[in-house]
């Protein structure tokens, strides 16, 4: 137990301070007989390569136990390792628009086993996102019992045994959603403290600017969960949201006859910038009990596919005060570049870079706090897309050819080419290095050490 045992005597106490009180949280357990349904996802798609620390030889000792958690039912997720491939869906049932199923329990067949609590503290430590999200190993000692409520909740959300969980799954969670979702409750609390007792604290707006297919909506899904259920108010956005409507998708094409990048949805001009204002603008104001507002989404399947802003009659209400806005989509805070550099990558994109330069004042400006997941190569985004859609088609739903995907993700290569080596440098579009948290991902979407 390398990392536990370079501890000061200090440190090593309060360790052990938390492992009693856990122990005791769990052991109070011990002869109930209900526990977690066998796992409806598998992270092992992720092909986690783990660490050679030592932390990973410990992983064997274990101590048996059983617990009577609870599911969370959800409608799934488009990330690889959840097998029904669904799509998580906004609706109004729940108050930042993401649904939730009904709970329900099943009878164990054999006692659970669980890691013990030095094992999990190493794991944790050997995360390679500790260092970037602010965390010390005496840190995580300190705060050990809320690492292992996190890691429950969202064990009940995916659906996944808390007591058998897989490398892979850990990963995911220890080394991934909970440290992020750690990173934006600090930054949650630096915004909190620049007002005074008493002022209107309007909602922190977290960017998530990310590729398609890399995980960012099931990221935002797990810490609006995690914010709801320690007690915050939350929301969450995508860009997609702010797609032109039907009409002004057909104009946007007729206005720009030959260019593939402007045809369909997808890249700069192809949004409703003004609404884009009014409704970033509306939810920033929600900072009192009582008010409300609908959050506007939009319905990709609409028109065989090109898609339409979906009816106001099926947003989803929210109500303040919000704590915080989860705003993702895959091209927030790219910059306009010269435009002999974008011609250089693709023609059409000359337009497009020419539109990009409105997208400050009616996106990023909002954004006081980004998270940039990093991929190390463009062409991934063809083959996560191509992934999704050979699930979609096994599980016998509708799902674009190897073709189409490839038509589609086409349209946006030359934006990634041309924009991602300055969001990657330079940070995006108005940000601040001090509220800026760049992840960067292998192809099996796991965080990475990064250069």
């Amino acid at each position: 137990m390398a990392a536990f045992t370079t501890l000061t005597p200090c440190q090593a106490t309060t360790l052990y301070s938390n492992n009693i009180k856990i122990s005791h949280y769990l052991n109070q357990y011990q002869f109930q007989n209900v526990y977690m349904n066998k796992a409806k996802s598998s992270l092992l798609s992720y092909h986690y390569q783990p660490s050679s620390s030592p932390a990973f030889s410990s992983l064997s000792t274990q101590s048996k136990l059983t617990i009577p958690p609870t599911h969370f039912s959800t409608s799934g997720s488009g990330s690889s390792w959840l097998k029904d491939g669904n799509s998580i869906h906004h609706d109004a049932s729940s108050g930042s628009g993401l649904r939730q199923g009904p709970i329900y329990s099943v009878f164990p067949t054999k006692p659970a086993e669980i890691s013990s609590v030095q094992d999990l503290y190493e794991f944790i430590c050997s995360g390679p996102l500790v260092e970037k999200v602010g965390l010390t190993p005496e840190k995580v000692a300190e705060s050990i019992d809320k690492w292992l409520f996190y890691g429950s909740k969202l064990c009940r959300l995916f659906q996944v045994n808390e007591l058998y969980l897989t490398i892979p799954q850990k990963a995911r969670f220890y080394h991934y959603y909970i440290p992020v979702f750690v990173w934006c409750e600090d930054q949650i609390s630096q915004h909190m403290s620049k007002f005074k007792d008493g002022e209107d604290i309007p909602p922190l707006v977290i960017g998530f600017s990310a590729p398609q297919g890399c995980g960012k909506t099931t990221l935002v899904f797990a810490l609006d969960y995690l914010f709801r259920i320690t007690g915050r108010k939350s929301a969450t956005l995508s860009i997609d949201d702010f797609y032109l409507t039907a009409e002004g998708q057909a104009k946007l094409r007729e206005e720009n006859p030959g260019n593939a990048l402007l045809e369909l949805r997808g890249n700069a001009g192809s949004h409703d910038l003004p609404f884009s204002v009014e409704t970033l603008t509306a939810v920033s104001g929600l900072t009192k009990e009582g008010m409300k507002m609908k959050l506007p989404r939009y319905d990709k399947s609409a028109y065989s596919g090109r898609g339409d802003r979906a009816d106001p009659s099926v947003w989803p209400e929210v109500e303040g005060p919000l704590t915080v806005v989860l705003y993702e989509g895959w091209m927030l805070g790219f910059k306009p570049l010269p435009s002999e550099v974008v011609k250089a990558v693709d023609p059409q994109l000359e337009t497009v870079n020419k539109n990009l330069e409105a997208y400050y004042d009616a996106w990023d400006k909002f954004i006081k706090a980004w998270i940039v997941i990093k991929i190390q190569d463009p062409s991934c985004v063809y083959q996560w897309r191509l992934q999704a859609e050979i699930a979609m088609r096994e599980a016998g739903k509708p799902g674009m050819s190897d073709e189409e995907v490839k038509d589609f993700v086409s349209r946006y290569l030359p934006a990634y080419k041309a924009y991602l080596p300055t969001l990657y440098s330079e940070g995006p579009n108005g940000s601040d290095p001090k509220h800026l948290l760049i992840i960067e991902i292998d192809e099996g979407r796991n965080p990475i050490l990064g250069e």
